[in-house]
């Protein structure tokens, strides 16, 4: 007995070409942030815009992802980089992605930059150190949101012996009380003092303001 059998031959099933594999996220960004420290390291530091110097710093505080929106974020909001290390902790807290950890990291930035400028006037006369002092109040007040009365200490041959935030006061308003400065400066055995006060303010400057007796 024969048996016929019939095959049929039809087309394969079209293949559809392999996609190339996608990078992952991570690896996208990690490669941003290489060419971002080798970008800096090229051409110094100096040559960063202020966005890319704090996104670069803030590499340190999360090891991985996109910080650059972050570091874009904190600018906005506080509208220059002084002004960001100079924000509380608190105020820092308020941009979304701002924890505590990176919220310290960078009042550590500026305490660190803070003593920075004050090692230049330490243990030096300040009347003849008065544009290493403006450098320093700059720093010190230039970006402070409220208002701050802040004295500095000095011995008899005018050397700083301590600067300290007597009070931190509103927006517009930082009450004095002359019995605390004099008792701390009888404690300190300082004997001439500089006051400082602050107006925030955008456009800042420093001026001689001697204090007329009543």
């Amino acid at each position: 007995m024969v048996q016929a059998v019939s095959l049929s031959i039809s087309d394969p099933e079209p293949v559809a070409p392999e996609k190339p594999a996608r990078k992952p996220a991570h690896a996208h960004h990690a490669g941003h942030r290489e060419r971002l420290r080798q970008r800096a390291k090229a051409g110094g530091l100096v040559a960063l815009p202020d966005y890319e110097l704090l996104e670069l710093y803030l590499f340190r505080t999360y090891p991985r992802g996109d910080v650059k929106p972050l570091a874009k974020s904190l600018l906005a909001r506080f509208g220059s980089l002084g002004a960001v290390l100079g924000a509380t902790i608190e105020e820092l807290a308020t941009v979304p992605g701002v924890g505590e950890t990176a919220a310290m990291d960078l009042k550590l930035l500026h305490e660190a930059t803070l003593r920075a400028g004050r090692d230049k006037i330490v243990k030096r006369p300040v009347i003849s150190s008065w544009s290493a002092l403006l450098g320093y109040v700059r720093v010190a007040l230039a970006n402070e949101s409220r208002e701050q009365f802040r004295v500095l200490f000095l011995d008899k041959k005018n050397q700083l012996i301590a600067d300290e935030v007597m009070n931190r006061g509103t927006v517009d308003h930082a009450p004095v009380y002359p019995r605390e400065v004099m008792r701390r400066a009888l404690e300190l055995s300082s004997s001439n003092i500089i006051i400082l006060h602050n107006h925030p303010t955008r456009d800042f400057s420093v001026t001689r303001t001697p204090i007329q007796p009543r």
